[in-house]
Parts: C-alpha cells; structure tokens; sequence
C-alpha cells in the first residue's frame, strides 16, 4: 500500500465546520458493496480481514460510494482489533499497520473525486469483536473500566492515523458509551457517538434521552445519534437526540432488513426511504446516511433530496 500525501486530500473546512453550515453525506453499507464486488466475508473479521487480504477492495467500495456523492467515509475498522487480528496470527504491530492504513484506503478514495470530504475512523463496540451477535444486545458482564481498556489501544491507534473523526457507532449501550467517551478524552481528534437502538430505547434497555444525554456536555463530540437501526426507530431518535444533547446529530439507519445472528444473514425487506431525510434534517441530523445494506444508488438518492430545498 502506498503513502498518499495527507494534506493535499484534506478538506479546507473541520467536519465540525461543515455541519455548522449544513448538512453533511455519509456513505452507506460498506459490507453490503464488498459483496456486491463479489468479496467472501465469512470471517470473524468481517469487512476487516480484507485491510489485510484485498485493500484494494475496500478502497474501490469506499470510491463507489464516493462517486455516489458520499462526503464522509467511513473506515474498514469497525471489528479491527487487536485481539481478533491475534486470533487471525497477526501481530500488534501489524494489527496497527492494518488499523491505519484504513484510513488512508478512505483517504485515498476521497481525494480521488476532487471533491472536499471527510474521514471517519469506526469504533465498533465489543461485541462486534465477539462476532457473535452480541453487538446488539450489549450487557457483556464487563465493567466501564474494563470496556475502556479494551477500547483505549484502537482508538489511539486510528486517531494517530489522521482521521478527520473517530466514529464511535453501532453502540448498544449506555455504558459502553460511557466507556468509549473516557477512552477518547485525551486524544486530539473529534468524535460522534451513535446507538443503535430498538424502539424508544438502546438494545441494552436504556432510555435514549440519558443515554444520549451522556456526550451532551463533551465538546469533543461534534454530533450524537444512531446507526444500523430500523429506519422507522431513527425518526424519532433523531428528534431525543437533538433535545437531549443540543448537538448536530448523525442518523444512518441500515435497510430495515433483520440480521439474524444464528444464520448470518438478513431477513425482511427493505423499508429504507430517502424521503425521510426531511424529518431529520428538521429535526436536527447534520450528517446523515446509510448502514448495513444500504447501498451506494440509495446515498446517491440521498444526496439529491439534501440538494432540493423542500426535502
């Protein structure tokens, strides 16, 4: 992989100042492109195995999404850490190097529109490294303090790499949460927080007010919200989210479509709808996009509704 030169891919503008000024595109599912390109994710790692096994997968899906419109890439990272890569027989130091280099493959494809866009790093919870499903229901039996010492040596690791954001996403819990924002609190990077979330609840239990009420009073969280939710759960968090906290929020809620752990795969239809960025947008979201199987003609739709006025 070779070494792009940063600063000439980095927007003029923070993220922070962008979604003071309006409201930003994320990208969509990033599974759900690899796929598509025909990439086997069956392992543990997930999308992850591939910053070691095929880079240059994960680098074109970022640019599919890119074309599409995407301002703000989300890294390979979300269930790279160094305890799945040692299960894998990689190393720490290695670990780092695959660790990083996800944000330069998302670095790379940005810069390759022309376009001013963004990086953000993901955090995926503790349980996405358990790859057993239990992302979704949080309650591991592990302290805050125990959570933190997990967390801590990724985060510094992808924050040293030059993410524009660290994306702290998918959480299902209030106190990973809570776990994730000491983790990052001496680091000099910027962070949004997102659940996923059931209903009027995080997939812990906890009520989404005092969940998101957490990062309220943290200025180094520049947006709070959800991802990988129903769509349908994500029109009202949006509105909890901005009440509870007074921040920008970030909304990409998956397909609509169930992820059966058992028999790793989805279930359902898709109820995903571009329409709906109306409400969020009214409500508050500044960053706002897709999650699992929502694909890159979905942000493409997307984008076009945040460039009508009425949307």
């Amino acid at each position: 992989m070779h070494t792009v030169r940063t600063q000439e891919a980095r927007p003029r503008r923070t993220l922070g100042q962008a979604l003071a000024e309006g409201t930003v595109l994320l990208d969509g599912g990033l599974s759900n492109q690899l796929e598509a390109q025909g990439c086997d994710l069956s392992d543990a790692l997930w999308s992850a195995g591939l910053l070691s096994d095929e880079p240059r997968q994960i680098e074109a899906a970022h640019r599919a999404y890119a074309r599409a419109g995407a301002q703000v890439l989300i890294t390979a990272s979300y269930q790279a850490t160094f305890e799945g890569f040692a299960r894998r027989g990689i190393g720490r130091a290695r670990a780092a190097e695959l660790m990083a280099g996800s944000v330069e493959l998302a670095r790379r494809a940005g810069a390759d529109t022309g376009r001013e866009s963004w990086v953000a790093a993901s955090v995926g919870p503790y349980g996405a490294m358990l790859a057993d499903g239990s992302e979704y229901r949080g309650r591991y039996g592990m302290t805050v303090r125990e959570l933190v010492r997990f967390h801590r040596p990724r985060v510094e690791t992808l924050a040293a790499a030059g993410p524009d954001v660290l994306a702290l996403e998918t959480v299902p819990d209030a106190d990973e949460a809570e776990a994730l924002l000491r983790a990052v609190q001496d680091l000099d990077v910027p962070v949004w927080l997102s659940y996923s979330v059931a209903g009027d609840r995080t997939r812990a239990g906890q009520p989404l007010a005092e969940a998101f009420g957490l990062a309220a009073g943290i200025d180094q969280v520049v947006a709070v919200g959800v991802n990988c939710c129903d769509p349908a759960d994500a029109d009202r968090a949006v509105e909890v989210a901005a009440a509870a906290t007074g921040k920008p929020v970030v909304v990409y809620p998956n397909s609509g479509e169930e992820w059966d752990a058992d028999g790793r795969d989805w279930t359902g239809r898709s109820t995903f709808e571009p329409g709906r960025v109306r409400h969020w947008r009214n409500a508050g979201a500044r960053l706002v996009g897709g999650c699992c199987r929502v694909g890159p003609s979905d942000i493409e739709a997307l984008g076009a509704r945040l460039r009508t006025p009425t949307a």
